[in-house]
């Protein structure tokens, strides 16, 4: 008679099989994934509506304070309109020759003209329609050889800048993980750069989660072309 041979393999349950608990914690991880990002981005838009509502109500006569009747983000709204109506204004004549006064003031004044011109410059150069600054995504082969990182194109090297070098130089940022709003400026040859087929969302979506969320290749790499500066 056969003896029973205490180093057969044990039966294992099924590969398929999932306990109670493991089913649990698969929900649970599932809700957090599915509510987190909505709350989230729900409380940042709640944060920055009451913080211009707290900025714009104590401006208003306490008959008319929208404050007093538990209405939130009308200081949002008039912040809104009031820059409409700035931007209509400014387009008339009497704006234009407003603007050129007010500009004229700011470009004299020792201390303000630097920061005036260099804020006016950025938001030209982000708001403008035919701008193409931040449009494209690149990899760069940044600190050395041979490490690669994800970086954005802001512009065509012009001027004093790229004369000297005599190359063809691109203006590249390259963010920092995972705040994205710090980061280098580098100017690099257009030849040692990689056009990534990834929108500037996904790749801020890439570099503010440190690499998890990846974008789905979208057309394969012998299809891509480059995309001409601005």
């Amino acid at each position: 008679m056969n003896q029973p041979n205490d180093d057969a393999p044990q039966v294992q349950d099924a590969p398929g099989h999932v306990t109670l608990m493991g089913r649990l914690r698969a929900y649970f991880f599932a809700g957090v994934l599915i509510t987190a990002p909505i709350s989230i981005t729900f409380y940042i838009a709640w944060l920055f509506i009451d913080f211009v509502d707290r900025q714009v109500m104590p401006l208003l006569p306490a008959s008319v304070n929208p404050a007093l009747w538990g209405v939130h983000g009308f200081g949002l709204l008039l912040v809104v309109v009031a820059l409409t109506v700035v931007g209509a204004l400014t387009a008339g004549f009497l704006g234009r020759v407003w603007l050129r006064f007010s500009e004229a003031v700011m470009q004299r004044t020792p201390v303000l003209r630097g920061i005036y011109s260099a804020v006016k410059q950025i938001f030209e150069t982000v708001l403008a329609q035919k701008s193409q600054a931040f449009r494209e995504v690149v990899l760069i082969e940044y600190p050395r050889r041979g490490i690669w990182t994800v970086a954005f194109i802001t512009g065509q090297t012009v001027g004093a800048i790229s004369r000297p070098i005599g190359v063809d130089l691109v203006n590249v940022f390259v963010p920092t993980t995972p705040n994205p709003t710090s980061g280098f400026l580098l100017f690099l040859p257009r030849t040692d750069l990689q056009l990534l087929d990834m929108s500037v969302e996904d790749g801020l979506k890439l570099v503010i989660s440190g690499g998890i969320v990846a974008p789905r290749e979208r057309r394969p790499v012998e299809d891509w072309e480059q995309v001409p500066l601005a």
